[in-house]
C-alpha cells in the first residue's frame, strides 16, 4: 500500500478481481497455484533474505523467542508453503457444487448452488505462511484475498505476495486475486475491519488482542477463530493406558497451537491410579489442580489451581487439572470453561461417549482420540483458513466449502404465481 493508495482503492481492486474469479475455471486456478508453487521455490533466496531482516528486526526488538520462530522461514517451511499450493490445487473445486435440487408443485426446478463468499480478507499476526496458504485457498474457492499482516513480517509478506500475485498474472488471472495491505497501523486495522462495501468475510488470525480488535471495531461479517482452552476428560471406563497416550500427545505434541490440550478431567473413581503415572509421563509439563488431584499428587508435584487457570488458553507446557464425581460434574465443568474449540472424552462406555458428544457445546467432539486431530487437512479438506469457534456461517476447520455460500437457482417454463 503506498502513500497514494488508499485503503478504499485496495477493497475496490480485490473486489474487481473477485467477479473474475467467481467464474474463473477450475483448470486456470490450478495452473495458477501450480505456477505460485513453483515461483516461491525459484525465489527461496530473495525470500529468506526478506525474511531474515524481519527476524533480525523482531528479535532486535525484545520479542520472545517463540514469535521468533513463529516469524522466521526455513527452507523446509518453504517447502511446505509451495506444497500446501499444490495439496489445494488437487483439491475438488467447490464452486458449482450443487448442494441439493427439488422440483415444487408449480413445476419449477430449484437447485442450490455453491457459489465463492467474494473479498476475503485476513488480518494475522507473524506466520508469513499465512500469505501463501490463505491466498491459495480463496484463489481455488473463487474468492479475491484481502490480506493485512503484522508489522514484523510486512517484508517477508510483500516479498510473498509479489511472487504470487506474478504468478497469478501469468496464469491470466488478475494479480488483485491477492491484495497485500503494507500499512500496519492500528489506524489502518480499524479502516480494514469497517469496509462494508467491499469485504464479504474477515478471518482474524491470531490471539487474544487481535480478536479484542476485531470485537471491538470489525463492522463487517467476522468468523472468529477463537481460543482453544480444550479439556480431556477421562471417563471411569477409560483404558487409561489409552488415556494416558491421548493425554501427553494432546498436550505435548505441539503445545502452541489452539487445538492442544489445557485441561485434564478425571473420575474420582481413576483418579488415583491414572494420575501418578501420567504426571511421570508429563514431566515438563506444569501442573494445577483442585485439591483432590493435589491430594494424590502432593504439592511437590502438582501447584494450586486458581478459577482461572481452568479458563486459560495456556499455548505452553501447562495443564489445568479437575477431578469430578461424575460425567454430569465433567459436562458441565466443560461447558463452563471452555472455549467451545475441540473437547474428547476417554471412555469405553458408549452411553457416556453419546452423552458427552450430545451435550457438550463445542465446534469439534472426540471420542478416545486426541484433540490435535482437530484440524483441517486431518479432517481430509486438504488445508485450512482457520477454525471457527463460532456457530453461523462456519463452525470447526474452514477449509475450501467453507469459504464459499450458496445462491438458489431456479428454473422454469413460463410459470407466474397466481
Amino acid at each position: 500500500m503506498s502513500a497514494d493508495t488508499t485503503m478504499a482503492e485496495l477493497a475496490d481492486r480485490a473486489k474487481a478481481a473477485a467477479r473474475v474469479l467467481a467464474t474463473a475455471d477450475t483448470e486456470t486456478k490450478n495452473h495458477a497455484l501450480q505456477l505460485a508453487a513453483d515461483q516461491l521455490e525459484q525465489a527461496r533466496d530473495d525470500l529468506l533474505e526478506a525474511n531474515r531482516a524481519d527476524v533480525e528486526a523482531a528479535a532486535a526488538s525484545g520479542m520472545s523467542a517463540t514469535l521468533v520462530d513463529r516469524l522466521r522461514l526455513t527452507d523446509s517451511r518453504l517447502e511446505g508453503m509451495a506444497g500446501g499450493l499444490r495439496k489445494v490445487a488437487g483439491l475438488a473445486d467447490p464452486v458449482g457444487e450443487i448442494v441439493g435440487g427439488w422440483v415444487v408443485p408449480s413445476g419449477l426446478r430449484i437447485s442450490q448452488v455453491r457459489v465463492p463468499l467474494g473479498v476475503v480478507a485476513i488480518v494475522y499476526e507473524s506466520r508469513p505462511n499465512v500469505t501463501s496458504d490463505a491466498a491459495g485457498l480463496c484463489l481455488k474457492s473463487g474468492n479475491a484475498a484481502f490480506l493485512r499482516g503484522s508489522s514484523s513480517a510486512v517484508g517477508s509478506n510483500l516479498a510473498i505476495a509479489g511472487v504470487m500475485r506474478d504468478a497469478y498474472q501469468k496464469a491470466g488471472l488478475p494479480s488483485d486475486a491477492l491484495v497485500l495491505v503494507s500499512d500496519t497501523s492500528h489506524a489502518a486495522a480499524a479502516e480494514f475491519m469497517q469496509l462494508r462495501d467491499t469485504i464479504d468475510c474477515l478471518i482474524p488470525r491470531g490471539g487474544p488482542g487481535l480478536i479484542a480488535s476485531i470485537l471491538e471495531n470489525a463492522t463487517v461479517p467476522y468468523v472468529i477463530d477463537g481460543d482453544g482452552n480444550c479439556h480431556v476428560y477421562v471417563d471411569a471406563s477409560a483404558d487409561l493406558d489409552m488415556a494416558r497416550r491421548i493425554v501427553v500427545n494432546a498436550k505435548t505434541q505441539r503445545p502452541s497451537v489452539c487445538n492442544a490440550a489445557e485441561s485434564l478431567v478425571v473420575h474420582q473413581a481413576v483418579a488415583a491410579e491414572l494420575l501418578p503415572p501420567l504426571a511421570d509421563d508429563l514431566a515438563g509439563v506444569e501442573l494445577v489442580g483442585d485439591d483432590t488431584a493435589r491430594a494424590i499428587l502432593g504439592p511437590d508435584r502438582i501447584g494450586e489451581a486458581t478459577e482461572a487457570d481452568y479458563f486459560t488458553e495456556f499455548l505452553d507446557l501447562k495443564l489445568s487439572v479437575r477431578v469430578v464425581d461424575s460425567l454430569d460434574e465433567a459436562i458441565a465443568h466443560v461447558n463452563d470453561t471452555g472455549s467451545g474449540h475441540s473437547e474428547a472424552i476417554i471412555t469405553a462406555d458408549l452411553d457416556a461417549a453419546d452423552r458427552f458428544c450430545t451435550e457438550v457445546d463445542a465446534a469439534a467432539v472426540l471420542v478416545n482420540a486426541s484433540t490435535r486431530f482437530v484440524d483441517g487437512e486431518e479432517f481430509g479438506f486438504g488445508a485450512e483458513i482457520g477454525i471457527s469457534t463460532q456457530k453461523l456461517h462456519a463452525r470447526g476447520p474452514m477449509g475450501l466449502r467453507q469459504l464459499t455460500t450458496t445462491k438458489y437457482v431456479v428454473r422454469g417454463e413460463g410459470q407466474v404465481r397466481g
